[in-house]
């Protein structure tokens, strides 16, 4: 869901009786009635009156009601509105308090953090994607005669992971060749952040001889191999403990987190479709668009530098979560990473 709110008009009574409910919900998980609305929120209006208004917001399926309650309790429609209405309001963004100078120029241990700090704050699954541009921190190339005409090549990078791959060529390798290989290799891409592109234009520079180019040709691979494992990284904080603490409490969230956590491909296209700036994106239910998601709702938000986004963040929870709080941390913890990616890509 975006920030567009469903097309339905509520006049101001009835959006504050709809909050009301949907807030009061969230905290008890029980339905809600008129009497609850008198007696909490402090409508300055009688219970009939607030009857009549529960009636019509269940009547345009904002409000639903169980047989077994007089109280009425939010549709999913009902939770897109309210937390429509959240998105609209745009506060102003105060990063998440969380500590990433530890993290030094390692991306992902701050992923990491993140999320664990993420999933504290809003007691949810917490969700992070791996920058999904195509450049890495190149910290190391080692290249290896293995045998006279098998070479292995290792990339590692500044976040620990590592590529590898094992060229068998036709004939004995030139042991001048290779560590002349190694020594080029790591002079031209360990200098920082390097961008697929750029690691293309080294390997094809065209002051190197033929023979020079030609084994570059046969090692290069291993950084394709190493550029399409980046986006595929996704990054969970709180899942053991908030299992623990739903396994006493609900078992129904649980089963739907649990579903979710499996769902590994389905919350990476959703974080990706998060890749807008540091607009908050609010899925609930159907809004998946895949059944298995159809039990939680999700949060997400883009982080990256000031005209490119990098990657996303957000947490996943039961639909009858705290949207405000939810919301509220899910920008803090993209403006966090923004301000920490900003100084690893533009150093």
């Amino acid at each position: 869901m975006s920030a567009d709110t469903p097309d339905i008009e509520l006049t101001e009574r009835r959006r504050e009786v709809l909050r009301a409910v949907i807030e009061e919900h969230i905290s008890s998980g029980q339905p809600v009635g008129s009497q609850t609305l008198v007696r909490r929120r402090g409508f300055g209006t009688s219970a009939s009156t607030l009857r009549y208004e529960l009636a019509w917001l269940e009547s345009v399926g904002l409000l639903g009601h169980p047989h077994t309650s007089a109280g009425r309790v939010p549709t999913e429609l009902g939770y897109r509105f309210y937390a429509g209405a959240l998105l609209e309001e745009r506060p102003a963004v105060v990063p998440l308090a969380v500590d990433l100078g530890e993290a030094s120029r390692e991306v992902d241990e701050a992923l990491r953090v993140t999320t664990e700090a993420l999933s504290q704050v809003t007691s949810l699954l917490a969700v992070a994607s791996a920058p999904s541009v195509p450049a890495a921190d190149v910290r190391h190339v080692e290249i290896l005669a293995l045998q006279p005409q098998v070479v292995m090549v290792l990339v590692i990078t500044g976040s620990g992971a590592v590529a590898k791959r094992t060229i068998v060529f036709d004939g004995p390798v030139d042991p001048g060749l290779v560590e002349w290989a190694r020594a080029y290799l790591n002079e031209t891409l360990t200098d920082g952040s390097i961008t697929e592109r750029a690691v293309r234009a080294r390997l094809g520079e065209p002051d190197l001889d033929p023979r020079e180019r030609a084994f570059l040709d046969s090692v290069a691979p291993v950084f394709h191999d190493l550029f399409e494992a980046g986006p595929d990284r996704l990054f969970v904080g709180g899942a053991s403990r908030l299992m623990s603490e739903l396994r006493v409490q609900d078992e129904q969230e649980l089963n739907a987190l649990a579903g979710a956590l499996e769902e590994r491909a389905l919350m990476l296209d959703r974080l990706r479709a998060a890749l807008r700036g540091d607009a908050v994106t609010v899925r609930i239910g159907e809004e998946h668009g895949d059944p298995a998601l159809r039990p939680v709702a999700m949060i997400t938000a883009g982080y990256g530098l000031p005209r490119r986004a990098l990657g996303a963040v957000g947490v996943i929870g039961p639909v009858r979560m705290d949207y405000a709080q939810a919301i509220i941390a899910v920008r803090g913890a993209a403006a966090a990473l923004s301000a920490y990616v900003e100084d690893v890509y533009e150093d």
